[in-house]
């Protein structure tokens, strides 16, 4: 298909202190170091990650070819496949275990899910720095920039 389909889901994101984590004894899985919300006209809906990544990207004082993974909502392909190509992101980077096509857009749950899915594939595959980006209903794009330090 070209859109993503009807799902429900449900996830959880636990974000604390290092702090925090430490006196529970919780592993962390990454770091979150930045985020950015932009909008867009409401006429081209969708085009959010494109305008979204760049200033989430920087402000993690990295550049586009220093992240190892992306996880961009597809709400539809066009949308994520014309982000995908306006960043000039090589496509093995994006979705590398399926995007919202493969594994659903549960609306309310969707940024849980892509940071459950990133980070456990960052920490499975040794990558560094990953990003995860949606585009929001009226014209906005949000995107956020995580890290898996190297365990000890």
């Amino acid at each position: 298909g070209n859109a993503s389909q009807l799902t429900d889901g449900a996830a959880a994101v636990l974000l604390m202190t290092r702090q925090e984590a430490e006196r529970r004894g919780l592993d962390i899985l990454g770091v979150w170091r930045s985020y950015a919300v932009k909008g867009v006209d409401p006429k081209i809906m969708g085009v959010g990650p494109a305008i979204a990544i760049p200033p989430a990207v920087e402000m993690a004082g990295l550049k586009i070819d220093d992240i190892d993974v992306f996880e961009i909502n597809e709400a539809f392909a066009s949308q994520a496949s014309w982000c995908v190509h306006e960043l000039k992101i090589p496509e093995i980077k994006v979705n590398p275990n399926g995007g919202a096509i493969a594994l659903g857009h549960p609306l309310g749950c969707t940024g849980a899910r892509q940071i459950a899915t990133l980070l456990h594939h960052m920490n499975k595959t040794g990558k560094r720095f990953g990003v995860v980006s949606m585009c929001i209903g009226t014209g906005a794009g949000a995107a956020a920039v995580v890290e898996v330090e190297k365990r000890q």
